[in-house]
This record gives C-alpha cells, sequence and structure tokens, in this order.
C-alpha cells in the first residue's frame, strides 16, 4: 500500500524490529530531500520570473517542482481513497491539482511544499511513541558477556544466549537479559521499569531484569528470560500494541473525516459559484483561488490528530511512572470507572507472608503439622506455599520425597510422598473431602482468627492449619481514598482467604463490600453480576488466580510484569511497582485525556469554520497564508495534547523525593535496629 504523508506514515505494527525504527528514519530523510529538490524548483522559477524571464522559461521549473512535490501527496491520497475514506490528503492533493489545472504552477508547487512540510513535521512529532520503543530497544544490550563452566568469558550476541546460561555484568553496564543472580553483590538501578529513583540492594538468589543499570559491583546472572519474554520485551511489546489499537472514538473520527470530505468539496464548489458570480476582476482566477483556499484551509487534519497526539502523550506520562497501558481502549475505558475491585493477597496486602502461629489439631505435635504443610507445599508457588517452606527451612526440616503433585486452584494442594498422601489448603475443601473433620476444622479456625490459614491433612487424619500473616501495603488507604475522590462509588474486595481476614483489611482501608472464601469462578461470577448492574469495573489482581476477571472487567490492572503471564495477557494495565496510588493516578489520566481530545476536536473544527469564512470572502485569507493557516491546526492540537506528557510530574517528583528519605533514613543504624526489633 502507498505511504501516506500523515500520521499512518508512521504506525508501527506489533510485529516491528530494530531495522523498521531505522527505515522509517530513513524514510524520513528520503522524502526531506524530495522537499528540497521540489523547493529548489520553485526557487529557480521564482527567481527567473524576478530577473524578467518569460512565463514560458519562468513558469517550466515550477511545473517540474510541483508535480515532484505532489506524487508523495497523490500516494497519500490513493492510501485513503483505496480504505473508502478520502480525508486530509486527499483534499491536499485536489487543492494542488485544481492550482496545477489553473496554471498556477508556482502557487501549486509551493501549496504543496508546505503542506507536504506541515504533514512531515507532523509525522516526526508524532513518533513520540516509536522513539518510546527506540529508548527501550536502546536499554538492551546486542552483546552479552557470557561464562562457561570453567569461567571465562566470551562476547556473544543475545540470540546465542539460552535459559540457564550464565551472563557477567559490570559496574555501569545495562543487563542484558532477566534472570537470579548466581554470584555477586550490587545496586540496581530500576527506574526504566519501575520509575522509582532510589536504586535496590541485590545479592545471590535475586531477581534482576533486562534493561535496569548495575551501579556498584560485578554480578554473574542465571538466565531465565532472553528477548521478547524479558520484563523490558513485554513492556516493549506493550507499547507497540497499545500505539497500532484504535478506539471507537478514533474510528469514529476517521468516519467523520471521510464524510467531511465531500462536505468540503461541496463547499468549494459553492464558493467558486459565487465568487464566478459576484463579478469581481478576473473572476476565474479569483474564484479558483478561493476554492483552493478553501481546500485547504479545511482539510481535517487538526481533526485526525486529535485523539492519537492526546493518547501518545497520556502514554508517555503513565509510563514515567512505571503504568504501562495496553491498548488505548484501555485509557478510554477508565475515564468511566465507577466500580472498583480489588485482590487481597499481593494487591492489598504486601503477599510476603510470614508464619505466626502452628494450631495443631487434638494431640498433634506441632513439628508434625509443620512438616506435613512443608512435604505438601514444597512443589506449590503461592505465597502462603513459600512462606511455610522459609518457616520449614529454619526450622531445618526437610520435606519427603514427591512423588506426584497436582495445584487445585482456589483450594489446596494434592501430593503424594514418601511418608504418605498429603493435602494441604482450605478448611472447607478439606471437610468435603473428609465430613468427619468438620468439627476439628471449626476449633483450629478459632485459634487463627484473623490470620490466613493453611490446613494440613494426611492420609484421613486432619493435622490442623498453619496461621500466617502479611501486612497492608504502605499506600493502600491512601489509594481507596483517592479512588473516591475521583469518583468510584463502589470499592470492594474479592478473596479466596477467610472472611474473618478479609474483613480486617477491609476495614483498615475502608472498602464497600467484601467476597471472602471465593473460588475463581466465583469471582468470575460476581464481576459478571456488578457488570450486568450497569456498574463499570476496574479490577486489580497480582495474577495468580484473577486472570479471569481481569480479562472481564471494563480495565484490568496487573501488580507487576514479573509475576503471572496469565495477568500480563489478560490485563489492560500492568503496574511496574507495587505503589497502589498509581491506580487513582490511572482514572485521572484518563479523565484529562478525555478533556484534551475534546478540546483538540473542538479547536479543529471551530478553526475550520473560522477558515472557511475567511476563505470564501477572500478578504483576511488567500492562497499563500492558507497553508500555514493549515499548519496552525496541527500545531495548536499537539501542543494541547503535549500538556499531558507533563501531567504527573509533581507526584514523580513527590514520590522520589519519598524514597531517597526512607532510603536514607533505613542507611542509618538505629533506624535499622528498630526495624529489626519491631512486631
Amino acid at each position: 500500500m502507498p505511504e501516506s504523508t500523515g500520521l499512518d506514515a508512521t504506525t508501527m505494527t506489533p510485529d516491528a524490529t530494530r531495522e523498521d525504527l531505522g527505515t522509517s528514519a530513513a524514510g524520513l530523510e528520503r522524502r526531506l530531500l524530495i522537499a528540497m529538490g521540489g523547493g529548489v524548483l520553485l526557487a529557480a522559477s521564482w527567481i527567473g520570473g524576478l530577473l524578467g524571464a518569460s512565463d514560458e522559461v519562468s513558469q517550466f521549473p515550477a511545473a517540474i517542482g510541483s508535480i515532484v512535490l505532489v506524487i508523495p501527496l497523490l500516494m497519500g491520497a490513493w492510501s485513503e481513497i483505496s480504505r473508502g475514506r478520502p480525508s486530509n490528503d486527499s483534499l491536499a492533493s485536489l487543492a494542488v491539482l485544481a492550482a496545477m489545472s489553473s496554471e498556477m504552477y508556482l502557487a501549486a508547487g509551493f501549496l504543496a511544499l508546505f503542506l507536504w512540510m506541515a504533514n512531515l513535521i507532523l509525522s516526526r512529532t508524532a513518533w513520540g511513541a516509536q522513539r518510546a520503543i527506540r529508548e527501550l530497544v536502546d536499554l538492551t544490550p546486542d552483546i552479552a558477556r557470557r561464562v562457561d563452566v570453567n569461567g571465562q568469558e566470551q562476547d556473544v550476541h543475545l540470540n546465542e544466549l539460552s535459559i540457564g546460561d550464565t551472563v557477567r555484568v559490570r559496574p555501569g553496564e545495562n543487563l542484558p537479559v532477566d534472570g537470579q543472580i548466581s554470584n555477586g553483590q550490587s545496586d540496581i538501578n530500576q527506574a526504566s521499569l519501575t520509575g522509582e529513583a532510589v536504586p535496590i540492594e541485590v545479592s545471590t538468589g535475586s531477581d534482576v531484569y533486562a534493561g535496569t543499570t548495575n551501579l556498584t559491583g560485578q554480578i554473574d546472572i542465571t538466565i531465565t528470560a532472553i528477548a521478547g519474554e524479558t520484563t523490558i520485551g513485554k513492556v516493549e511489546a506493550l507499547i507497540r500494541e497499545a500505539e497500532s489499537t484504535k478506539t471507537q472514538r478514533q474510528e469514529f473520527i476517521e468516519q467523520l473525516a471521510s464524510y467531511y470530505f465531500w462536505v468540503v468539496l461541496m463547499v468549494a464548489a459553492l464558493v467558486w459559484f459565487f465568487s464566478i458570480r459576484s463579478g469581481v476582476e478576473n473572476i476565474r482566477d479569483e474564484a479558483a483561488i478561493r476554492a483552493i483556499t478553501v481546500l485547504v484551509v479545511t482539510c481535517p487534519g487538526g481533526l485526525l490528530i486529535s485523539h492519537p497526539t492526546a493518547m501518545v502523550a497520556a502514554f508517555a506520562a503513565a509510563a514515567r511512572l512505571g503504568i504501562m497501558i495496553k491498548q488505548t481502549r484501555t485509557l478510554e475505558a477508565a475515564a468511566d470507572i465507577d466500580t472498583v475491585v480489588m485482590d487481597k493477597t499481593g494487591t492489598l496486602t504486601t503477599g510476603r507472608f510470614e508464619v505466626s502461629r502452628l494450631a495443631p489439631s487434638g494431640e498433634i505435635a506441632g513439628a508434625v503439622l509443620l512438616q506435613a504443610a512443608a512435604d505438601g507445599e514444597q512443589s506449590s508457588n503461592h505465597p502462603l506455599a513459600r512462606s511455610i517452606m522459609d518457616t520449614a527451612i529454619k526450622a531445618r526440616i526437610e520435606p519427603a520425597a514427591i512423588e506426584s503433585f497436582e495445584e487445585q486452584h482456589g483450594r489446596g494442594v494434592v501430593a503424594q510422598t514418601s511418608s504418605g498422601d498429603v493435602r494441604a489448603g482450605r478448611g472447607e475443601w478439606l471437610v468435603e473431602l473428609n465430613p468427619s473433620i468438620a468439627a476439628d476444622v471449626s476449633a483450629v479456625e478459632d485459634k487463627i482468627a484473623g490470620m490466613s490459614g493453611v490446613h494440613v491433612m494426611r492420609g484421613d487424619t486432619y493435622l490442623g492449619a498453619v496461621g500466617l500473616e502479611d501486612k497492608l501495603r504502605r499506600n493502600a488507604v491512601a489509594a481507596v481514598d483517592e479512588m473516591r475522590e475521583f469518583g468510584c462509588r463502589r470499592i470492594c474486595i474479592f478473596t479466596g482467604d477467610r472472611l474473618s481476614v478479609a474483613k480486617r483489611v477491609g476495614q483498615a482501608v475502608g472498602v464497600d463490600a467484601i467476597e471472602a472464601e471465593c473460588l475463581p469462578e466465583e469471582k468470575h461470577e460476581e464481576l459478571k453480576y456488578l457488570i450486568r448492574k450497569g456498574h463499570r469495573t476496574l479490577v486489580v489482581g497480582d495474577g495468580i488466580n484473577d486472570g479471569p476477571i481481569l480479562a472481564t472487567a471494563d480495565v484490568g490492572v496487573a501488580m507487576g510484569l514479573s509475576g503471572s503471564d496469565i495477568a500480563t495477557n489478560s490485563a489492560g494495565v500492568a503496574l511496574m511497582n507495587d505503589d497502589l496510588r498509581h491506580i487513582p493516578f490511572l482514572l485521572q489520566l484518563a479523565r484529562r485525556t478525555r478533556r484534551v481530545i475534546s478540546q483538540n476536536i473542538f479547536m479543529s473544527l471551530i478553526l475550520a469554520l473560522v477558515g472557511l469564512a475567511l476563505a470564501a470572502t477572500g478578504t483576511l485569507l488567500n492562497l499563500w497564508l492558507a497553508p500555514f493557516y493549515y499548519a496552525l491546526g496541527y500545531v495548536i492540537v499537539i501542543a494541547n495534547s503535549l500538556r499531558l506528557v507533563r501531567f504527573g510530574e509533581d507526584y514523580s517528583e513527590q514520590e522520589q523525593v519519598r524514597q531517597r528519605v526512607e532510603a536514607e533514613q533505613l542507611a542509618k543504624p538505629e533506624r535499622r535496629a528498630a526495624t529489626a526489633l519491631a512486631p
């Protein structure tokens, strides 16, 4: 398909590569050279006229130049017509061809030059998302330092690496892969991913991510993800997908512009007709000039970019804080949210549990209970399971050899071990399996009231429960308060945890409703009920069991790209850090973006109407001023949209100051001691 000179010329598809970026830049340089060549021919014609050359001689370079310059506009017009939506380039091409047919070659050439240069400037401005992709790509080195089993280093290209290989990163270098530190310790700057200015300390066993910067020490990393599977690769994919999608509003604007084309054409014809009958001198030339001017000043360029320029600016503002928006329609939907549904574990709370109590049943010893819990949970990645295993390791408990393992989401785990069959999970699930233990489970529940519990049964013998607790996220209360300020009338918790635990968290943050002890399918049904009632829903989850509701909600928000792939694929937004205040910021940004788009559309239509009136009368706006008036619409819309880029700067600066203060406080010895002694 021919390349359009408008916004479509710079739109990239999700499968774009590093080479695509270079090709786009080369294409821009090629078009600039063509514009300069056409401009030289026009200048030669103009100078020839000033020096007294005959019209035949002076007009010849102008005719050649206008043909050269109108070709890109015609290509863009053909692209629009082939899609069945004649619009901006079609009107511009028609105006230039009309001038050429009236033998106004110099005017036609300069008109084509100015219109084309305006489109090139627009294209360069609209490359904001492409530049963001290029910057992300550049964060990941092409070459990595692979270390073999003998400790020897070898520089290799990224496509030569495999999961499980070890790479070495020295101070000052960016990490080429995602992985886990196998040797060394350092400080890592993760601002490119999370937006947090304060570096984090990492050592053996810490997870690290491609595109972040190693600051202080040499580290060896065992690769867990490469290329597009890395965290920054996922971010890059999200930006590409967001840029390539269109919302219903954008589709409507483009459809409106196609109808607008025929209206403008009819208006230009009427202006020409009434100018012919007005009796002015040089009737035919004046009528043609007025009609051509109408075609130029009413081109819907500003209208067409009203939506995409605002969206690109909003993406930039969100990305600064580590908010990755997957599709433009997601940001648009966020402007209408009135109901927020949040998971508890890993969302409102940190998800980092600690074993607070062993509650054995009857005469069962606590060590026996912990041993059985470790036997059953050793192959699970659930946060509760990991905390139980950490406690077992500290207690020097060695899990029994495992023969088979099955995890039943929302219920628990079934493990066949050398010491017998173990089931660990929700108390209700164990009662379903063995109704005779109902009284024992109820008695144990009283012992761990207010805690998250993992009940354990070996064979048909109920052993008791492990009680665990986690902490509320730092900004959870402030985030809920701000959501209410931005129009959220209903805030709910949907969790698979016990009601007593959910109530404790819900009362602390001040939610309106709690649905506890829910299976994933029950969460899904509850959410669909809210949607049927007319609620516009936003769901926040950590992605372990929240995939269905993240996909069903009007806006799904996953807590981090480094977690579950289900969350990343299901949600429309991913938070690169755990600050819940980014949720109300997203809502505020969405509403501000909608206002900016409405302002852009209004200003574009007003400029078109004013330009039409001025061009039709031929008083204040003539053919030579028309291209500048045409460009004025672009300038106003782009300038108004770029206000969104700075939106949230104050918030970002406040966050950076807070992070530095907290880091300084934690660095003080007395602060460390107080933290260590805190309950």
